[in-house]
């Protein structure tokens, strides 16, 4: 197995990864809260961590990996109400919304989806063993977790403890005995429909203290990688860390990993601001694996934009890989081209860098493109690893076979997707890019046919 570094947010640096149980790595990542369609941007830490779950598989490691529904929140009892519906069945809903919609990306399901309505008896074991050491404190039914009781506060994400604010603005203000605490557990108010029994009186959890249950329910404490959004660094994650190595004297997890926002325009994707684009709306325009080979064309720490430029781009590398599938001779690789694998292998196990990994994996192509122009044996199975490294193996099966894949009926998946960006980069005045997926298209089988009902692809000639 290669030496495997991933960024930790706690540390600044980049860590070797030390499995807790050598050959065993638990992965938490949290997951959506469920009021509402998950949108791209929700997407892409279901994308990183289902991804370099098969790497760290590939390198020989057998992974756990859990991703949590909170469908307990106080986005859910608001989005409820709106509705006028019950927020169990709100939730209920847009958590089945939530598994097909990421079912649609192709990436398997995580081993353990626990939810946070399911976790409350170990969410109440925690929360009383808080309490009973001194770190948490009970009032009106509410218990609030003393921040300063905790020395290392801050540590996940950096920031001066006076600088702080949890984000909870004026609820609780006047019970709190200082206004850094955060809420653990929270009594029923007027118009909250779910609550449940416990020392404090019945109510419901909060949002922090769900996943540090869930997560040791699963994984136990001191487990290798903890993920989410770079947005959940704080509060989130430094509370998180704080409660569970205060309640335990161990911490959550030895490596916290955080991806980047996506963003729409100047902000970053995301209800509060409308700059949304659901999930299963963009995989409908675009395709399934326009959508993967988008979210690996940047590196998981920094942000991605989510533009008509950027998605063109990822349905060109689709399409270019499809195309060389159908050049390529399945079988063995040639030694030759070994050297572009461990490239493409030394960039995942260097902080999961998959755009680095996408280069090698380009260049690969290239080669293999030039040995077959010059009958050289160029065999498909360093391709074929690379791709299902990623979720994009299907890349060539769509490619088995000689011909163009969906030429003489439908077109494929790609091929839309290729001339919904060619019209919209015509639409935004980018003739040269229109041309461009123009020509691409025809490489690939198909000729555009613009009238004025719109544009359409036949069969080229």
């Amino acid at each position: 197995m290669r030496e495997i570094t991933i960024h930790d947010t706690r540390s600044g640096q980049r860590r070797v990864l030390e499995p807790r149980d050598p050959g065993q790595v638990g992965i938490y990542a949290c997951g959506p809260t469920v009021y509402g369609r998950i949108h791209v941007g929700n997407a892409r830490p279901f994308v990183v961590f289902s991804q370099l779950k098969r790497f760290l598989e590939h390198e020989g490691l057998n992974v756990t990996f859990v991703v949590n529904i909170t469908d307990v929140n106080d986005k859910i009892y608001a989005a409820a109400v709106a509705a006028g519906v019950p927020s169990g069945d709100l939730a209920s809903e847009m958590a089945g919304h939530y598994v097909a919609d990421t079912d649609a990306l192709e990436l398997g399901r995580p081993d353990y989806e626990p939810l946070a309505s399911q976790t409350i008896g170990p969410i109440v074991d925690l929360i009383t063993t808080l309490v009973d050491s001194g770190h948490a404190y009970a009032v009106d039914g509410d218990v609030y977790f003393r921040v300063r009781s905790y020395p290392q506060y801050g540590e996940i994400s950096h920031r001066i403890i006076d600088e702080m604010d949890q984000g909870e603005g004026v609820e609780g203000a006047g019970r709190k005995e200082d206004p850094l605490d955060f809420a653990l557990w929270k009594a029923g108010k007027p118009g909250e429909d779910t609550s449940w029994d416990s020392p404090w009186g019945k109510g419901r959890p909060g949002w922090h203290i769900e996943c540090s249950a869930m997560a040791q329910e699963i994984l136990g404490l001191d487990f290798d990688i903890h993920g989410g959004g770079s947005d959940l660094v704080f509060p989130h994650h430094e509370n998180e860390a704080a409660q569970t190595c205060a309640a335990h004297g161990v911490g959550l997890a030895r490596v916290w990993m955080h991806n980047g926002m996506v963003r729409m325009g100047s902000e970053k994707m995301a209800k509060s601001v409308g700059n949304i684009r659901l999930l299963h709306g963009a995989i409908e325009e675009y395709g399934r694996d326009a959508l993967v080979m988008y979210f690996c064309g940047g590196h998981y720490r920094q942000p991605l934009d989510f533009s008509a430029e950027r998605l063109s781009e990822a349905v060109a590398r689709v399409a270019r890989i499809r195309e060389a599938g159908r050049r390529l001779e399945v079988g063995e690789s040639p030694a030759e081209l070994a050297p572009l694998l461990e490239r493409f292998l030394d960039g995942l196990a260097t902080d999961f860098n998959t755009a680095s990994a996408l280069g090698a994996l380009f260049d690969w192509v290239r080669e293999a493109n030039r040995r077959a122009d010059g009958g050289q044996a160029t065999g498909d199975s360093d391709l074929r690893k690379m791709l299902g490294l990623l979720g994009l193996e299907n890349l060539l099966t769509a490619a088995d076979g000689a011909g163009v894949a969906g030429v003489g009926g439908v077109p494929d998946d790609c091929a839309a997707a290729m001339l919904v960006a060619r019209d919209a980069a015509r639409g935004a005045g980018d003739f040269s890019e229109a041309d461009r997926l123009r020509d691409a298209l025809k490489e690939s089988g198909w000729e555009v046919r613009d009238g004025p009902g719109g544009s359409e692809l036949v069969p080229a000639p």
